[in-house]
């Protein structure tokens, strides 16, 4: 075992702080190829009117709506929002969402590689909240429209886009959110080519699937919430510690990972390393979550950001905890940018400046 920093900011420690402060800076142009599940994520926003006299629903009054990259998409938007390079590679439709989606990738985002196919239907997730004038706007439901399978030609093209993808990234993000598209036989592929490249440290490889874990192994870390790992495993965690240690270690062990790093929403995240003591790291800021949509992605590609800056695993939770803390602050599908990064660590060592 190694020693470790502090779980949480010790005020006015000034290592601490600086050394977070030189990898939030070493994150500038690492290339970090995103592979995976491009998904829209639309928000409709309404006021609360009354009841309908038809049925027992209410009736909003339509305020304003947007569409937001999701999934894959929204992975690389983070990366890109925290000065990395993100080359994104995955399916997208020539429907009107797919355009919208297009024109709104951050700066930085790479989109060379997104295979097109004709009559694709890009997947979205429309969500409607309602709220009163002078309240939270709440998520009332949530509508699903999910793409048609796609062709063994679709499938050559999209392979021969992630080899161009991954050729001298620096890391590699595998979004799986159940298409078909992403594969453990894809993934060993990727792994296979990225290791071929001679470099002074091994590219990492982290993995975020969310049906079909248990099929990966051998890669650098994977990042499942709670409700993921109990899904996978057949247990409920709660509050029982000793329920997720043993939750933590099986999936470390099934996968032959470096690493596997459990999000928690509110209770912060669990991270378990071979040879090490568990790293039960609390949730950065307050505990009273706005949303949590899309801070998955939020966490899995500040981690991966990090780690192809240098960042121990530790460290690189670190860094995505206080990412994850900023993000499930906002509303919506959101990313944190640099600047928000380096005051949060500021803020949590109390220094007034370096």
């Amino acid at each position: 075992m190694y020693p470790r920093l502090p779980v949480k900011a010790l005020p006015g420690d000034h290592d601490q702080a600086n050394r977070f402060l030189e990898l939030i800076d070493g994150l500038a142009n690492k290339h970090v190829a995103i592979i995976g599940d491009v998904i829209a994520d639309e928000f409709i926003y309404g006021r609360i009117e009354r009841v309908s006299r038809e049925a027992p629903v209410l009736i909003l009054n339509y305020d304003s709506s947007e569409i937001v990259a999701g999934g894959a998409g929204n992975a690389a938007n983070n990366v890109a929002a925290l000065g990395g390079q993100s080359w994104l590679c995955g399916l997208l439709g020539r429907d009107p969402v797919g355009e919208s989606l297009l024109a709104g990738f951050q700066d930085g985002v790479e989109t060379s590689s997104l295979v097109r196919p004709h009559r694709y239907r890009t997947p979205t997730k429309t969500r409607i909240l309602a709220g009163g004038v002078h309240s939270a706007k709440q998520q009332v439901v949530r509508i699903d429209r999910t793409p048609p399978a796609f062709d063994s030609s679709t499938s050559k093209v999209f392979l021969r886009a992630v080899q161009r993808a991954v050729r001298g990234c620096d890391a590699v993000i595998l979004s799986d959110y159940g298409s078909g598209l992403v594969t453990p036989t894809l993934a060993q592929t990727i792994k296979l080519q990225v290791t071929k490249t001679k470099r002074r440290r091994p590219v990492p490889i982290v993995i975020d699937s969310r049906y079909h874990l248990l099929d990966y192994k051998g890669f650098t870390a994977c990042t499942p919430n709670e409700g993921e790992v109990e899904q996978l495993l057949g247990f409920t965690i709660g509050e029982d510690t000793k329920t997720l240690e043993k939750a933590g270690r099986t999936i470390l062990k099934r996968l032959q990972m470096a690493a596997t790093l459990i999000t928690r929403g509110s209770r912060g995240m669990a991270l378990f390393e071979r040879k090490q003591r568990t790293a039960h790291v609390p949730i950065f800021g307050s505990d009273e979550i706005v949303d949590v949509t899309g801070a998955g992605d939020t966490v899995i590609a500040t981690l991966t950001l990090a780690l192809a800056a240098g960042a121990s695993m530790f460290e690189a939770t670190r860094l995505a905890n206080y990412a994850s803390g900023l993000v499930v602050m906002k509303r919506g599908t959101a990313t944190v940018t640099v600047e928000e990064l380096r005051e949060a660590v500021i803020r949590d060592h109390e220094l007034p400046e370096l």
